[in-house]
Parts: structure tokens; sequence; C-alpha cells
């Protein structure tokens, strides 16, 4: 019985272990084949409520978790794409969207497992087409859920001869809330919904486990699913917070309706078993489908009122990063190509300003070490990079129309400053991942260097910030104190890096921490450069390229 008892364990833990690994393989492909367009079809397609569910289902039935999807639902909150009503659509309908893993598990192919595992092999290994490996990652990921399911249904047969486990089913038929805390609590520990209603669509195909037991597990493994999200929005920002929240509440809110509602709502999935002529794992699967759809109708007319209740829950306001450019308005380009240069340059102030601030969560980073102020860096940047595609093709379309000399001379400021401020947001991300490198690896910077690159950020941003105000004013005086601060930056660079060959030959300093140094001084001194850059726009000096 030992090893029985053992073999059924190991299993078990096996075939969830390959499982949980096929569903995450499974929509990393599909992700990869699908590439940056999930991003851009959440951002395109909640421009209503209704829209938003549906992008929210089809994204998360694409990437096979719906952690994934409110997790990229967060990101574009946080961006200023998303309204945060907007995201609760999202998240809506990632709950649908999740009920796909339980109907391709309900499909009676697990058999097949193992050739399908071959297949996906052979398409990752045989082909150099990137777009064929993913296509492969994705099948081999089916097929490992599956083989999974499958290892795990052979490890839970033996269950039904357990006396312990026929006593838990019965009390789980008779006090429903008994199965929520089971499937929240596993759901919770496994991080997967999915594998949770396998588990149960397994269990109930062996006949271990009645519907009447088997539904408020599946309701519980709605609420356990949230964790992912509220882990995630832990030490994030107000908007993320709210975001999971509203996932905790939406779930927990359809739960305590379906438990009041349980008695009618079995009698529905036994008419539907019967009625359309379901298989075990079908039925389950059904059960799963039709509770998020109406949990979703259900509360799909009062989204307002979720978002009004985070929001008095969870107060503050949010430092959003708004991605989208305010000013350009094309309507100008036609009828007023001055007006229209005017607008282009308020946005280029902007992103002038980001660039700023880029920089100065990059030196909060480098001394204090909290991640906050690198992604907080990071999506700055991908913000910069947005607004400088916006902005050239704002300023390319604004060439085809008639300029006089002096708003052509303008306009050639402006495309030159574009392309400068986007290259400091290059630099800054280099320093990120430079101090990245420098955490992960354990390099410490002597405080003599930590105190020269300081000295040497400290004046980059003020060089930074008197650029763009330059640009804003058009002031001369501004323009050439710039000048003079970059000067200064390369005086800066060329002796604190005498300084740090003498720490080097004296071995105080280590050959990696050396080159660390080194590279930010670089950047750092690159990054005064392309301020001059834009200052030299302002004095009407910048030799043409």
């Amino acid at each position: 019985m030992d090893i029985n008892v053992q073999q059924m364990i190991f299993q078990f833990i096996g075939g969830l272990g390959i499982f949980l690994f096929g569903i995450k393989y499974m929509g990393d492909g599909l992700q990869k084949v699908a590439g940056d367009r999930l991003r851009d079809l959440l951002d395109r397609f909640t421009r209503n409520p209704f829209l938003g569910v549906l992008s929210g289902a089809l994204v998360t039935a694409l990437v096979q978790s719906s952690s994934t999807t409110t997790v990229l639902t967060v990101g574009l909150v946080n961006a200023g794409f998303m309204s945060l009503r907007q995201a609760i659509g999202v998240i809506m309908g990632a709950n649908i969207g999740t009920t796909m893993t339980a109907f391709i598990i309900g499909v009676d192919i697990k058999a097949y497992g193992l050739p399908i595992l071959a297949v996906g092999a052979f398409l990752i290994f045989f082909f150099k087409n990137k777009r064929v490996t993913y296509l492969g990652q994705t099948i081999f990921g089916l097929g490992s859920l599956f083989f999974g399911l499958e290892l795990m249904s052979g490890g839970m047969k033996p269950l039904r001869s357990l006396e312990a486990f026929q006593e838990l089913t019965v009390s789980m038929s008779h006090n429903p809330i008994l199965g929520v805390v089971i499937g929240t609590l596993f759901t919770v520990i496994v991080q997967s919904s999915s594998a949770t209603i396998g588990i149960l669509q397994g269990l109930f195909g062996e006949g271990l486990i009645s519907l009447q037991a088997a539904l408020p597990v599946l309701f519980g493994d709605n609420i356990g699913t949230t964790i992912t999200a509220v882990l995630a929005a832990i030490g994030a920002s107000v908007a993320a917070r709210r975001a999971a929240f509203v996932h905790v509440i939406f779930n927990v809110v359809g739960t305590t309706v379906a438990l009041i509602l349980l008695v009618p709502y079995t009698a529905y999935v036994d008419w539907l078993r019967g009625a359309l002529n379901l298989e075990p794992e079908m039925t389950i699967a059904f059960a799963h489908g039709s509770f998020n759809i109406l949990n979703t109708i259900v509360q799909f007319p009062f989204i307002a009122v979720l978002a009004w209740i985070v929001t008095r829950l969870i107060p503050g306001d949010d430092s959003t990063i708004e991605f989208k450019p305010q000013h350009l308005d094309p309507i100008f380009i036609e009828q007023s190509p001055s007006l229209a240069l005017d607008q282009a340059k308020e946005e280029v102030i902007r992103m002038g300003e980001y660039a700023y601030k880029g920089l100065e969560e990059t030196s909060l980073y480098l001394n204090n070490k909290q991640k906050k102020h690198s992604e907080m860096a990071m999506q700055i940047e991908e913000a910069i990079n947005n607004l400088d595609r916006k902005i050239t093709d704002y300023l390319v379309s604004l060439s085809q129309a008639s300029l006089t000399d002096e708003d052509s001379h303008k306009h050639s400021a402006l495309m030159d400053s574009v392309r400068d401020i986007e290259r400091i947001g290059d630099h800054f991300e280099n320093i990120i991942e430079l101090i990245d490198y420098k955490n992960s690896n354990k390099i410490d910077l002597t405080e003599q260097a930590l105190k020269d690159l300081n000295d040497m950020l400290d004046l980059t941003l003020m060089t930074v910030q008197q650029a763009t105000k330059s640009l804003e004013n058009m002031d001369r005086e501004e323009a050439l104190a710039v000048v003079q601060k970059e000067n200064e930056l390369d005086r800066m660079e060329r002796s604190f890096r005498k300084k740090h060959i003498i720490r080097m030959n004296e071995g105080v300093c280590s050959g990696q921490a050396g080159i660390v140094f080194v590279d930010m001084l670089s950047n750092l001194e690159r990054i005064g450069d392309h301020a001059v850059n834009i200052a030299e726009e302002v004095l009407g000096e910048k030799e043409s390229l």
C-alpha cells in the first residue's frame, strides 16, 4: 500500500508539474506568435467596456492566463492608454477567456498527449523559421498539458478506495463553503485556475466527486486566481492596486451570488449535461464557462459602481505616465502649419520633461536600489519612444505643407531635437541595465566612484532640464549655459576616468566595477552631447549633419 501511495503522489505532482509547464509554454508560444499585437488589441478595442470584455476574453484565450491579461491591462492603465472603467471590462473578459483551457481539456484527446508533444518537438528542433518554432512551442505546450492531465488522472484513480477522501467529498456536498475554501486555497498554491479546473475535471471524470461538491470548488478557483494580480500589485501604483482589487471584488461577488443560487445552478448544469449529451470533463467546462459569462452579464451594468468602490477603497492620485501625445491635432497641418508647428513643439517639450524625469528615476535607482524607480524609468523610456514615433510622423506630414523660411528652420530644429531626446532615453536605459548588472552580480562601487557618479548625474540632470527650457523659450542665455555645462561634463568624465585608473592600480577597485563605472560615465557624457545639440538648435549654430 505504501508503494501505491508513493506512486500515486509522484504521478499526481509530476503530472501537475507537466500540466503547469504546458499551460505556461503554450501561452508563451502563442504570445510570441502574436507579438506586440496583443497589447495593441487591448489598446485599440477598449474604447467602450463591451469591446473591453471581448478583447479581454480573446487575449486571455490566446495567452491561456487571466493573470497575464490582468498584468498587461494594469500596464496599459499605468501608461494612460486605458481608464479604470475600460480596464474593468477587460478583467471581466479575462475571466471568460480563461475558461478556454477547460474546454480544451474537455475534448477527449488526452491519450494523444505524447504524439502532440512529438509534433511540437519536431517543429522546434527541425525548423529555423522563428514563427514555425513558436508554433512548435505552442503545440508542445498543448501536448504537455494533455500528458500532464493523463498522469494526474492516473494518480487520482486510487483515491476512490481512500475512506478519508470519500468523507471529504461528502462533506463538500453538504457544505459548499468548504468546497469554495478548498478551490481557493489550491488555486493560490499552484497559481493557476486552469490546473484546479483540470484536476476537478479529472476527479469528476473518474466519478470521484459529485456535481454538487464540484461546483463550489469551481467557484473558489475563481477567487484563488485573483491572488496573482494581488501579488503583482503589492508595492505597485495606485492604478495597479485598483485593477487587482476589482478582480477580487468581481470574483467574490460572483461566487457569493452563485452560492446563494447553488441549487438552481446545479439543476441548470445537470440539464445542460443531458441536453447536450456532455462528457463529464466537458460538463465541468460548460459549468465554468456559464458561471463566468453569467457573472459578467450580471455585473457588467455596474462597471461604474465597481470603479467608484475601488477608487474609494484605494484613494490617492496615480502617477501615470501619459504615453499618448496631447497636442498633435492633424487638422492644423492643413489649416495652419504654423500652429501645427507650435503643437509639435509643445509635445517635444513634454518629451524633454520625460527625459529629465527618466534620468531622475535612474539616479534614485542607483542610490537606493528600489525596483520601482527602474520600472518607472523604463516606462518613461517607452513613453519617449512612443512620442518620438508620433511626433516624427506628425512632422513628416507637416513637411508636405507650405512653410515659411522661418517655419522651415523651426521644423528642422524640432526634427533634430526629437531625435536627440529619444537618444537621451536610450542612454538612461543603458545606465539602468548597468545598475541591474551591478546589483545582480553584487558588484560594489567605491564610495569615491559613487560620489563621482552622483556629481556627474546631478550636472547631467541640470543640463537636460536647461536644454529643454532653452528650447521652450528659445532662450539663448539658457542655451549658452547648456554648452558651458556640457564642457564641464566632458572635463568631469576625463578627470573621473583618470581617478578610476589610479584606484584600479592601487587595487581599491575591481575590474568589473571599473567597467560598469566607465560605461556609466560614457552614457552620461553622451546625454550631455545630446543636450548640447538641442541648445545649439536654439543658438542656430548646429551644423547640418
